[in-house]
């Protein structure tokens, strides 16, 4: 999809660009040998076996998974696994991008079509039995469908929409694995060093209390750091944000597809220097809202560095350490035989 508003790479079905009025509002390297070298903040990377953290880098489902009481798994995170190991989906490289026709409809989005374009294409990858110490060999896939849509509640106010559908089963190997799949793409709306000015509002009040490692300690709670059901500014160092966020708080009534669940709004951010704006979409029942606190990339292939805070994560996905707790892990538990994983997200974003 070169020569448009967007750039996929093969390496991680990554989000190479994302541009806006000749802004490119994702961060990201010109060469897939720079994402090779220089990406550990994982710019754009499609996130597997299982985004986020793992407790002990173990997964232990509560009774068991394919008899076993444990698959250890790498310790990439402190003690903890993170993002599908070292070499997570977001290193793999992917077979694609492969046309797949024009797809204009956005189930529960309004308006629930595009206006124009919605020529989608796909990425696939196989994933064997024992990859990075997951169970199971899983056929995945990642639909990306762009085009333009006519805001109806903002007169003349064309926005640019990518839909992102993912989808993944367990087809050998084992007769159960547990999958948790997002997108790890890093946002900065203002055309500037950082997101210092940036203004946001995220799609839920609730998040998980977690340890020093990111492990979840207690159900969904009340987010105190700032009040997210309004709107707040992110400055040069604060509000410092890497948490999970609850939009569903029933797990139990989170199934392995929320594809036929409704997309609800997870955030909605501008940036007054540009006038761009982004809305983020899912099914999804949970997201991460990360401010970039680690971000350490040296000027490399003719872009300057990217400093703490050049950019903010938006992650659609299952909660935190899901296989590993009792009450959780049925929204992450895939069968073989027992249906599909599935998730859908969408970015819509224009500029005044």
């Amino acid at each position: 999809m070169d020569g448009s508003a967007f750039t996929f790479l093969a390496r991680g079905a990554i989000i190479q660009h994302f541009e806006l009025h000749g802004i490119d509002i994702v961060q990201g390297f010109p060469t897939t040998e720079l994402y090779e070298s220089h990406n550990s903040p994982y710019f754009g990377e499609t996130i597997g076996r299982f985004a986020n953290r793992i407790e002990g880098a173990a997964i232990k489902v509560p009774g068991g998974l394919n008899g076993k009481e444990a698959y250890p798994l790498a310790a990439n995170n402190g003690v903890n696994a993170l993002h599908g190991g070292v070499e997570g989906w977001g290193k793999k490289t992917w077979d694609g991008p492969s046309p797949v026709g024009v797809n204009r409809e956005v189930p529960s989005l309004s308006p629930s079509t595009l206006d124009k374009g919605g020529e989608t294409v796909q990425f696939t990858l196989v994933s064997p039995d024992g990859d990075e110490g997951y169970p199971g060999t899983v056929n995945v896939s990642v639909k990306y469908s762009v085009g333009k849509q006519n805001l109806p509640e903002k007169e003349g106010v064309e926005a640019t929409v990518l839909v992102i559908e993912y989808e993944a089963e367990l087809v050998d190997g084992a007769e159960e694995t547990v999958i948790n799949m997002t997108n790890h793409s890093y946002f900065n709306l203002g055309n500037l060093p950082t997101i210092e000015g940036t203004v946001a509002k995220l799609g839920a009040t609730k998040y998980l209390p977690v340890d020093a490692g990111g492990i979840p300690t207690a159900g969904p709670s009340t987010f105190e750091k700032v009040d997210t059901a309004q709107s707040f500014i992110l400055g040069q160092s604060e509000p410092d944000i890497d948490d999970c966020f609850i939009v569903n708080d029933k797990p139990a009534t989170v199934p392995i597809d929320t594809r036929g669940e409704p997309l609800s709004r997870h955030l909605e951010a501008h940036h007054p220097n540009t006038g761009i704006h982004l809305e983020v979409y899912s099914t999804e029942p949970a997201f991460q809202f990360y401010t970039g606190k680690y971000i350490d990339v040296p000027a490399v292939g003719g872009l300057p560095a990217r400093i703490a805070r050049s950019g903010f994560c938006l992650e659609p996905s299952r909660y935190v350490n899901a296989s590993n707790v009792e009450d959780w892990k049925n929204m992450v538990l895939l069968k073989k035989g027992g249906g599909k994983y599935g998730s859908r997200t969408v970015y819509r974003a224009w500029k005044e």
